[in-house]
C-alpha cells in the first residue's frame, strides 16, 4: 500500500503562485507514475499533470500548460505542483495520485491510478 498526503492548498489571490506537495509513504518503490488531478464543485475530476519516475515522462492538461509545473523528488518520495498565474477557474480540490504503471501507458485517465490522497482545497479569489 501507498499513502499520499497533500499539502500547500488554501486561499490564493488571482495571479498567485502556490506550490502543492504530495508526500508518499509505504511501498513507494512501486510509485512509477505520479499525477495531479482536480475537481471543481459540480464538475468531474480532471487530469492536471503527471510525471513518470524518470525525467522524460511529463504531461500537462492544456488548461494549465505554461502555468503549472510538476516535479518529483524520488529521494524524498515527494511530488510537487508549482502553480503560477492562478485564475479563479483553477479553484478546485487538488488530488495527488500514484500508479504502479509506467508512463506513457499511465497518463491522463484517473482509473489508471492506484492510490489517491485526500485532496487539498485551492480557492482562487478574483
Amino acid at each position: 500500500q501507498v499513502q499520499l498526503v497533500e499539502s500547500g492548498g488554501g486561499l490564493v489571490q488571482a495571479g498567485g503562485s502556490p506550490r502543492l506537495s504530495c508526500a508518499a509513504s509505504g511501498r513507494t518503490f512501486s510509485t512509477n507514475t505520479m499525477g495531479w488531478f482536480r475537481q471543481a464543485p459540480g464538475k468531474e475530476r480532471e487530469f492536471v499533470a503527471c510525471a513518470g519516475r524518470s525525467s522524460g515522462g511529463i504531461e500537462y492538461a492544456e488548461s494549465v500548460k505554461g502555468r503549472f509545473t510538476i516535479s518529483r523528488d524520488n529521494s524524498k518520495n515527494t511530488v510537487y505542483l508549482q502553480m503560477n498565474n492562478l485564475k479563479p477557474e483553477d479553484t478546485a480540490v487538488y488530488y495527488c495520485a500514484a500508479s504502479t504503471g509506467t508512463w506513457p501507458r499511465v497518463r491522463v485517465r484517473a482509473s489508471d491510478y492506484d492510490y489517491w490522497g485526500q485532496g487539498t482545497q485551492v480557492t482562487v479569489s478574483s
